[in-house]
């Protein structure tokens, strides 16, 4: 999983970004509130933002990206005890607060909540799973390594699989953000439908892809 992590003091946020990384996380690092916001559509599934930081406070970051991410986990983090910081950040439907100081341990396990993944493995048929821990596809038992973007693909579906994935979504997750087109998204999933069992990707007109029925997570 991806995470992005907005805070300007830089021993601390070193600090952040090694432990994470320790816990398997990949972790982009901004100290300054612009130019985490240019970079909130990069395909991240947590969002861990302090509020004191320069050209454009946390409050503010979070509020941008609620009005694009509905669901997405978002911890705040601040020395700022202030109520009315704490009130509007619930207000702006942040999932957690943590008051600075704190162990970096605290920070993990409340990281760890916010992005569980409860279902290790991607069932496409009794011989063919993804492994979400190890970002590999087996088939009978053998590793079929995937490109970056069928792994992102493929992990927009960790927590419902019963969901149509928007061609938009799928350019703000599964291309980070940058501008792709219509023919580039079909010739991702075709590459894909070649490894995995047939009519496990389904086109739904007009909207997406969902994936079949006969799909579970385990």
């Amino acid at each position: 999983m991806k995470l992005l992590v907005l805070e300007d003091n830089v021993s601390l946020s070193k600090v952040i970004k090694r432990a994470l990384e320790k816990e398997g996380y990949d972790i982009d690092s901004f100290d300054d509130g612009e130019k985490a916001l240019n970079a909130i559509k990069d395909g991240y599934s947590c969002f861990i933002l302090d509020i004191n930081v320069p050209s454009l406070d946390g409050i503010s970051v979070l509020k941008e990206i609620r009005s694009y991410y509905k669901d997405v986990p978002v911890l705040i983090m601040s020395s700022n005890h202030e109520l009315d910081k704490i009130k509007s950040a619930y207000e702006l439907a942040c999932n957690d607060y943590i008051k600075k100081p704190f162990f970096i341990y605290e920070l993990i396990q409340k990281v760890k909540s916010l992005c569980t993944i409860e279902n290790k493995y991607l069932q496409f048929s009794l011989s063919c799973k993804y492994s979400f821990i190890e970002h590999v596809l087996y088939e009978n038992g053998e590793k079929i390594i995937l490109a970056k973007k069928e792994i992102l693909f493929l992990e927009l579906y960790i927590k419902n699989l019963n969901r149509v994935v928007s061609y938009d979504e799928l350019e703000t997750y599964v291309w980070e953000g940058e501008i792709t087109n219509l023919d580039n998204i079909r010739a991702l999933i075709k590459r894909l439908r070649k490894k995995l069992p047939a009519d496990s990707i389904k086109i739904v007109t007009g909207l997406g892809y969902t994936l079949s029925n006969e799909v579970k997570l385990v």
